[in-house]
């Protein structure tokens, strides 16, 4: 599916839900993707992209910035607190802040370098054992640990189960959000962006739709 089809969809789940044109921004996500597809999407005028590792997208993305100006580094994959200070130099949004831990080294780090990204807390909706994210129960406590923290909270973000209705966990995000006075909702990927943008999505993370399969090396 090409990309301004994609952009075509979004608008007019916009439209359809009453939101202001524009209001989503869209997340091209590249983890994984080899580079010369991510470079056909920077040539198209894309500039908001996603990735899971810091590694990886520190390998690929210093020498895409010195050829394209303008580019928004989001973090969308679980960051391991070694790896903090790489990801606040190089991106400009993290999506998975998920334990007290990251925040505090988040906190600190800031203090250090004098800026930190745009953050959104994760939360694990599905309360999946396997998966990284607040639970639904500590999100209120642990956004207020943030703030007090004086970390940029923007948000939330959630990964629905694969083999449950995901608009109920769009639904739930979007309540905790708004009980506490956030406005960004990090939610939709290729299969049910349209469903999240229905239900207040700020950011889409849309991958295979926009680049094919991923590429994974052997």
């Amino acid at each position: 599916m090409s990309l301004s089809e994609i952009k075509s969809r979004i608008a007019a789940a916009e439209a359809a839900a009453n939101r202001a044109a524009g209001s989503v921004e869209l997340i091209a996500v590249s983890k994984v993707q080899p580079n010369e597809r991510v470079e056909a999407v920077l040539e198209e005028g894309h500039r908001v992209f996603g990735e899971n590792r810091v590694q990886e997208a520190a390998g690929k993305w210093p020498e895409f910035r010195e050829r394209f100006q303008g580019v928004d580094l989001h973090l969308i994959g679980p960051l391991q607190t070694n790896k903090a200070r790489q990801a606040m130099e190089l991106m400009n949004a993290i999506h998975s802040v998920d334990r007290p831990k990251l925040a505090t080294t988040l906190a600190r780090l800031t203090q250090e370098l004098g800026q930190c990204p745009d953050l959104f807390i994760q939360v694990n909706t599905g309360e999946e054992e396997q998966k990284a994210g607040i639970l639904p129960a500590d999100a209120d406590g642990f956004i207020q640990d943030c703030r007090d923290l004086d970390l940029p909270v923007k948000g939330l973000m959630c990964i629905p189960p694969v083999d449950e209705e995901a608009s109920l966990h769009f639904a739930l995000l979007a309540k905790l959000a708004d009980r506490n006075g956030l406005a960004g909702l990090s939610m939709g990927m290729s299969g049910d962006f349209e469903g999240a943008i229905a239900l207040g999505a700020t950011h889409v993370r849309v991958g295979s739709a926009i680049f094919g399969d991923r590429t994974y090396s052997a």
